[in-house]
Parts: C-alpha cells; sequence; structure tokens
C-alpha cells in the first residue's frame, strides 16, 4: 500500500501502527516521527508564519475562507507520480 498523509497526527499514527514504509509522502507539516521528514512533500501552506503576522495570518485566512479557496496548495504532479492508493487527510472545522 502507498500512503500519502496531509495531517501531522495521521503520519504518526501510520508510523505507530507499522505503515512508516508505506508512507510515499507528507504534507509540509509533516515533522515527526524524524523520518517522516525525508518523505516527499506534497504540500505547502499560503501561510507563511516566519514572515507574516499574527494580523497578516488571520486576515489572509478570512479572505481565503471568504473566496472558498484552500489554505493549502497541493502539488498535483508530485501527488501523481507517488501514485497513493490511500489519502489520509481531515476536514477543518469552523472556528
Amino acid at each position: 500500500m502507498r500512503i500519502i498523509s496531509f495531517q501531522p497526527t495521521a503520519t504518526e499514527m501510520a508510523y505507530a501502527l507499522g505503515l512508516g514504509r508505506s508512507v510515499v509522502g507528507v504534507s509540509h507539516e509533516c515533522d515527526f516521527p524524524p523520518s517522516a521528514r525525508r518523505k516527499p512533500v506534497v504540500s505547502t501552506s499560503i501561510i507563511d508564519p516566519d514572515r507574516m503576522s499574527s494580523d497578516e495570518i488571520d486576515g489572509a485566512v478570512r479572505a481565503a475562507g471568504r473566496r472558498g479557496d484552500s489554505l493549502y496548495r497541493i502539488d498535483r504532479e508530485r501527488l501523481r507520480r507517488l501514485k497513493p492508493d490511500l489519502l489520509l487527510t481531515q476536514n477543518l472545522c469552523d472556528v
């Protein structure tokens, strides 16, 4: 099985279940266990907390929500090349 995880907790659970070798791609946020950092990254965020203030982040999140846009970008070509059988993700809740 070929797994791509878009969610850090899901990545950790996959590894805890002994499926680390099956994980073929992760999100930009998946950093544990350390071996997950060596997997191909298939997503990025439109939010850069290192370059944006809290107000800028809030504005960007609200604007994306109003437009119906995602906060994340998927590298579709990399996703296709990795040929996953299973995608691990979650829905975001309204806050």
